[in-house]
Order: C-alpha cells, then sequence, then structure tokens
C-alpha cells in the first residue's frame, strides 16, 4: 500500500519507520528518477544528501537502490543542511536532486525534499510521481544500473559564500544555535572563515535533538540563545532550523526579530546597491515590509506561502529577495535564489558589521504594531478550502481582499487579517495586525467569528508542523 498521505504540496514527509519504509522509499526513488530520465530522453545523474536524523542511513540506502535501479547515476554529496545540497545542484549541474530531511519536524520524522534540475519539484509534479508510484510504471523498465559516486561539496560552498559576501569591517562575534540539525558543523566553518567570531550552542548533529526542537519560529525553542546573548552581551545571537533553510535571529536586548522584519532590513540594503529591485513578501509578512520596501524605492510584492511557489515566482518576476515570516530568506542578490540560512546569517552580519550599531536600533524607525505570530486553527482537509472561500465572501462585500493566498482583508487603518488554507496539514492560519492593541483585538473578534460561522472553530488550535 502506498502511505498516500505523505505525498504532500512541496515534498514527501511522514513519521519515518510508519510511513517511510524502505520498499516505498525504493519504490518513489525509481519512479522519480524514470521520470526525469524519461523528460531528459537520455541518461541522468542526481545529487543526493541527508540529514543528521537516526532515520535517514536506512532512507538513505533504500533511496539509492531506487535511483540507481532506474538507471540513474548518482553522486552522493553527504550529511548536510538543505541547502547544500540545493548548491549541489547547481555547482554540479545535476539533472535532479533529492535531500532526505524531516526538516524542523520531530526526530521520528522524515522525508524527501525533490528538484528537476536547479528548480522545485512540487505540487502537480509530486502528484503525477504519485499516481507513478501507485501505477508502479518505473517497476519493469529495463536499463542498466546507474553508478554511484561521491563529492565533497563544502569547500566550493565556502568559499561561494565567501565571494559573494563582505568581510566584516571588525571582529564580530555570534552566538549560533543549531539546534543539533543538519546547519551546525557547515555553518560554523562557514561563518568563521569569513572571519566572524562564532559561538556554538548544539552545533554537533544529533538526530535525537536532546536540547530543544529544530524551529526558530517557537519562542521556547530560542530561550537557551537568548539567554547566552544576554549572558555573554554578544551583540546578536542566530537560530537554525533542523535543515538548515530558515533562520531565526535574537538582538543584544533578548528579542526576537521575526522574518518579516529580518526582511526590511535586507531589503533596505539590497535596494542601496540595487535600486529598484523587486522584493516578494508572503502573505502573512507585516504590512510594515510592504511599506518599507517601497519606501526605499523598490517594487513589493505579496506572495503565496510556501519555498517551492516563492522560489518559482522569483525567476517569474525576476525579484533579488524574497522572504517568509518564517525564515525563509531567498537571495537571487550575489546568491542562487535558494531559501539558505547559513547565507542569510551571512548577509545579516554583513549589515550589522557595516552598521557599527546594535542590531535592535536599526530598526528602531520601523512604526510599531501589534501583531499576532501565526495561528494555527485545526480544520479537515475536506473543508478547509470551503472555509476561507465563505471568509473571503463575506468579507469582499465591504473591504478590500488580497486573495492570492487565502484571504488577506484589508480593515483599514493599517490593520488587516489573513486566514488560509495549509497546503500541507488540516490547518487552518490565521494571523491579525494593527497600530494599535484595542485594534488589534477589534479585528481578531471580527474575523474569527466569521472563520466560526464558516465552519471551523478558532479554539482548536494546531501543532506547529
Amino acid at each position: 500500500m502506498t502511505p498516500r498521505h505523505v505525498f504532500r504540496e512541496y515534498d514527501i514527509r511522514g513519521v519515518a519507520d510508519r510511513d517511510l519504509e524502505d520498499g516505498f522509499v525504493t519504490r518513489t526513488a525509481r519512479a522519480l528518477g524514470r521520470t526525469i530520465a524519461d523528460e531528459k530522453g537520455s541518461r541522468c545523474r542526481f545529487a543526493v544528501g541527508r540529514d543528521g536524523r537516526l532515520s535517514s542511513p536506512r532512507i538513505h540506502a533504500a533511496l539509492l537502490e531506487g535511483l540507481l535501479s532506474a538507471g540513474v547515476d548518482v553522486v552522493d554529496v553527504g550529511i548536510g543542511p538543505t541547502p547544500m545540497l540545493y548548491f549541489a545542484a547547481h555547482h554540479l549541474g545535476t539533472d535532479g536532486a533529492v535531500q532526505i530531511t524531516g526538516s524542523h519536524n520531530p526526530g521520528e520524522d522524515n522525508g524527501l525534499k525533490m528538484m528537476r534540475g536547479r528548480t522545485s519539484f512540487f505540487g502537480a509534479d509530486i502528484t503525477t510521481l504519485l499516481a507513478a508510484v501507485e501505477a508502479g510504471s518505473a517497476e519493469n523498465v529495463k536499463v542498466s544500473r546507474g553508478e554511484l559516486s561521491h563529492a565533497d561539496v563544502t569547500d566550493a560552498y565556502v568559499e561561494e559564500v565567501r565571494k559573494s559576501t563582505r568581510a566584516p569591517k571588525k571582529k564580530l562575534r555570534v552566538v549560533v544555535d543549531a539546534g543539533n540539525g543538519a546547519a551546525g558543523p557547515l555553518g560554523v566553518r562557514t561563518l568563521e572563515a569569513l572571519g566572524y567570531e562564532v559561538d556554538p550552542l548544539f552545533c554537533d548533529i544529533d538526530g535525537r535533538f536532546p536540547n530543544h526542537h529544530p524551529d526558530p519560529t517557537q519562542p521556547e525553542n530560542v530561550a537557551d540563545l537568548r539567554r547566552r546573548v544576554l549572558e555573554t552581551g554578544a551583540p546578536l545571537g542566530i537560530a537554525w532550523d533542523g535543515d538548515g533553510d530558515r533562520v531565526g535571529a535574537i538582538d543584544e536586548r533578548g528579542e526576537i526579530i521575526w522574518g518579516d522584519k529580518l526582511m526590511i532590513l535586507f531589503s533596505r540594503a539590497v535596494l542601496r546597491e540595487r535600486p529598484g529591485a523587486t522584493i516578494l513578501g508572503e502573505v502573512k509578512c507585516s504590512e510594515t515590509l510592504f511599506a518599507e520596501i517601497r519606501k526605499a524605492g523598490g517594487t513589493a510584492l505579496y506572495s503565496k506561502t510556501g519555498h517551492s511557489l516563492i522560489k518559482t515566482r522569483m525567476k517569474q518576476e525576476r525579484a533579488l529577495l524574497a522572504g517568509e515570516m518564517s525564515g525563509h530568506i531567498f537571495f537571487a542578490d550575489r546568491w542562487l535564489g535558494f531559501d539558505d540560512a547559513i547565507y542569510a546569517t551571512a548577509r545579516l552580519l554583513e549589515i550589522v558589521s557595516e552598521a557599527g550599531a546594535p542590531l535592535s536600533s536599526l530598526l528602531a524607525d520601523v512604526p510599531a504594531t501589534f501583531a499576532t505570530p501565526e495561528l494555527r486553527v485545526a480544520c479537515g482537509d475536506d473543508v478547509k478550502f470551503d472555509v476561507v472561500s465563505r471568509v473571503k465572501e463575506h468579507f469582499a462585500a465591504t473591504h478590500s481582499v488580497l486573495d492570492i493566498d487565502g484571504a488577506r482583508v484589508d480593515f483599514g487603518d493599517g490593520a488587516w487579517g489573513l486566514c488560509r488554507a495549509s497546503n500541507t496539514q488540516p490547518v487552518l492560519v490565521l494571523r491579525f495586525e494593527a497600530k494599535s492593541a484595542a485594534r488589534l483585538d477589534e479585528i481578531r473578534a471580527e474575523m474569527t467569528e466569521v472563520v466560526r460561522r464558516s465552519g471551523a472553530d478558532p479554539t482548536q488550535t494546531a501543532q506547529h508542523g
């Protein structure tokens, strides 16, 4: 039986020992390999990487068997963060790539993030792959077995980051919490090669995640980082998620700087060097981000949520920068256009070093707002999109509604509320922002009541994942 539920919008992901058994992984890899090879019309080559989860070696062996038996040549780039695999696909010029990772999910989870050439393999591609796996169309194809080789791309990665960033003007110390995820060793090595002094916190890879969950979007997961910054007087602290494609930051006061506020800093820096650049922010981002992009002379565009969707939109719009509130930051300015927490860290340190001022002061001029975090409401997959449609229909009669990804309702006077359906889970995502606490409470109450009348219970919260 094929576990259909693991085929998500952007990747394949599930509980490793329940959903990703060896035979299933091998069949899926074989179907993926034949899909890309048939598109190319000739023998093709894949890069394969993996994170440090305890299930990754087993899944790695099953994945290799599937690709090699499909006649695909495989370059194994070893253990490291997902951005290292993305870099390998560019650096080695492979036809496809697969990273074995559970991202920021619990340790018992794992999955596959896939690429076609240098682009994401997602959405309809994954639906087609599921159909191929269920049909068994690749099972009896007679091809010569692929060849396995190994490549260490870490030296090339470090050098490419070094060439695309400016050296610090003076020694800058940074606390880095990798949460025992896959980015720790390469990230520390990269930052030290750039000339920064790194105070590492949980930067060894340990698939048990013994210290805290590797998800910097949750305040409890950056408590140790915050404590170390305050204890040592460090100018800032950095957190990476489990597979190193999301970044979190703590300023010198111990305050969390969310992804949309980091995007303001990055946008200003890019626009100083590339006037008029197009920059994307996903629909959960603060309105202050879009206002600051326009104020700095850039073109600000709203984007759907999702790393694969954003990377595709960036190419369409020729955007130089994009970001999500969750800390996925995408640089096409001086970099390769994919989400990379190590590279984003290097760019942030460059900004702080050149400013010669506390990180907190660099955002002091941004108008203060009152905003909720990302609120996740449990809602069945069979009804969640209908609920969003009803919410949109209700408000569209009286308000301006941005509907590229759910319903972002403009309540006027800088206040807005969002209701969107997750593409990967039975969840509605809500977020609200206003210029006062009272106004925030008002619009939140109004919109959550409409959500309730539309068929979802806003009191039924869901876990992040």
